[in-house]
């Protein structure tokens, strides 16, 4: 079984030559799949350019696969630490999901090769491993639609909404990001993230 070789996110910027093993493998990896595709990148070119050798690489990883796994499961374990602190504070309802609406597109933009690889090659992984994560991003997704819930309950959001919905529509969305966003085009990730975030909470709250 592979090993938790990070804790957290790490973005798609390449390790240098003194960084960790498991990092410099990961940061070679998300730089490979990006330019070539997950199918078309061998264990050996990851590890040649990571300048570790193949059993580096299954002493952390174990496989190609679970590299794949773990380019994901960084930046979820990133976004799901900060949703899980922004939902738990006592403030109005109404600025907590604003805040996390635009944090999980901030952090999208911010690994963004990491979410473009994911998706596109989410269907390479062990069933296992795509079980995991469908369990991993439902929890997400639950805390975030239990934002919209509470905010019903209060009287500050459309009871008529169906939360699951609004959740679904909204990080169709997000996850779309990769396919036009880019780092030098007109829109900054903060600016991107502020209109996401007002045009779900105009959305959701009471006229």
């Amino acid at each position: 079984m592979a090993r938790n070789a990070t804790g957290g996110s790490s973005g798609t910027t390449g390790a240098g030559a003194g960084a960790a093993v498991p990092e410099r493998l990961l940061a070679e990896a998300t730089r490979l799949f990006a330019e070539r595709g997950y199918d078309r990148t061998s264990v050996q070119e990851i590890v040649e350019a990571a300048g570790v050798t193949k059993g580096a690489l299954y002493h952390y990883f174990g496989s190609k696969d679970d590299l794949l796994h773990e380019i994901y499961g960084r930046v979820l374990r990133l976004q799901t630490e900060r949703l899980d602190a922004i939902a738990a504070r006592g403030t109005d309802v109404r600025g907590r999901l604003a805040e996390a609406a635009a944090d999980v597109v901030v952090t999208s933009i911010q690994n963004l090769d990491d979410t473009k690889i994911f998706f596109r090659s989410m269907h390479q992984l062990s069933p296992e491993k795509q079980k995991a994560v469908r369990a991993e991003r439902r929890r997400y997704h639950e805390t975030f639609r239990s934002l919209i819930e509470e905010g019903q309950r209060d009287g500050h959001f459309r009871p008529e909404l169906r939360a699951d919905l609004v959740v679904d529509f909204f990080f169709g969305s997000v996850h779309h990001l990769g396919t036009w966003y880019h780092a030098d085009g007109p829109l900054s990730a903060e600016q991107v993230a502020s209109e996401f975030s007002d045009l779900l909470l105009h959305s959701v709250q009471q006229p």
